[in-house]
């Protein structure tokens, strides 16, 4: 009990010094740049203590249940006795063999973007400023339809041992093409979609998951394969956002040309 607490006030202190850089350039720019008093500054400070507060138990809750539970799924989905029951486990490893953990991979990956709430948050400013024509939970189901697909692919490459360079290098071409031929109005949207998605609740399932399963699967590194997913959870839904705001301008012109005709 007394190491926990002592654990708890350590991290408290360390997340205080980390906060501080940012108070301190509010403040200075507040005080020397700007010139004003600053204003509310009893509830402002009142919010640094909630901030702080927050990020401890935030990190604390990570170390207590996240990441241990990332690496428990990804014992028990990589087990021999779960992949072969009683038969013979094959010598390499096999993609095919790993079904489960592409399939987990993906319904992880949509929970949390669908609980994220930086997504949620997003959502509801671009349905504001665009008057409604953009549905809060349609971008919602599209961001974590990307990230899904992204998780799979990057839980392929994990398993599959393949360089990442050569999952990112024919995305990003890919995505370069999406952007030219996008509905400009769709572009910034999408971009921020996959930006907001790599926040608060899903980094820290998907760094636990690949670190789990880096860790797991024979042959794996932790430090080169673990790390990635998070890159693919960013990207997917990018491509997803434009691709769904392509796929809805072409069938509105199909619908118009049809009218017309």
């Amino acid at each position: 009990m007394i190491e926990t607490i002592y654990t708890g006030l350590g991290t408290l202190l360390v997340t205080a010094l980390d906060v501080l850089p940012i108070v301190i350039v509010v403040v200075v720019f507040q005080l020397f740049v700007i010139r004003r008093p600053f204003p509310h500054w009893k509830r402002a400070a009142a919010g640094f203590g909630y901030v702080v507060v927050g990020l401890v138990v935030f990190l604390e809750g990570l170390d207590m249940a996240l990441f241990p539970l990332g690496t428990m799924m990804a014992d028990q989905l990589t087990a021999p006795s779960f992949l072969f029951g009683d038969g013979a486990v094959p010598d390499t490893v096999r993609w095919h063999d790993y079904l489960w953990v592409y399939v987990f991979a993906a319904a992880i990956g949509f929970a949390s973007s669908i609980a994220e709430p930086a997504v949620i948050a997003v959502a509801m400013k671009v349905r504001d400023v665009s008057g409604g024509t953009i549905n809060v939970w349609g971008l919602r189901l599209v961001v974590a339809f990307g990230v899904a697909v992204g998780l799979i692919l990057g839980t392929l490459k994990l398993v599959t041992g393949t360089p990442l360079h050569y999952f990112m290098i024919p995305a990003y071409l890919l995505l370069i093409f999406q952007t030219w031929f996008a509905p400009r109005s769709i572009i910034p949207v999408a971009y921020d979609s996959g930006g907001v998605t790599t926040s608060i609740v899903t980094v820290p399932l998907v760094t636990a998951l690949g670190l789990g399963l880096a860790n797991t699967i024979p042959g794996r590194s932790p430090l080169l394969d673990g790390f990635g997913l998070v890159a693919f959870a960013c990207l997917f839904p990018i491509m997803m956002v434009m691709g769904y705001a392509q796929l809805s301008h072409w069938r509105a012109r199909r619908a118009q040309r049809n009218e017309q005709s």
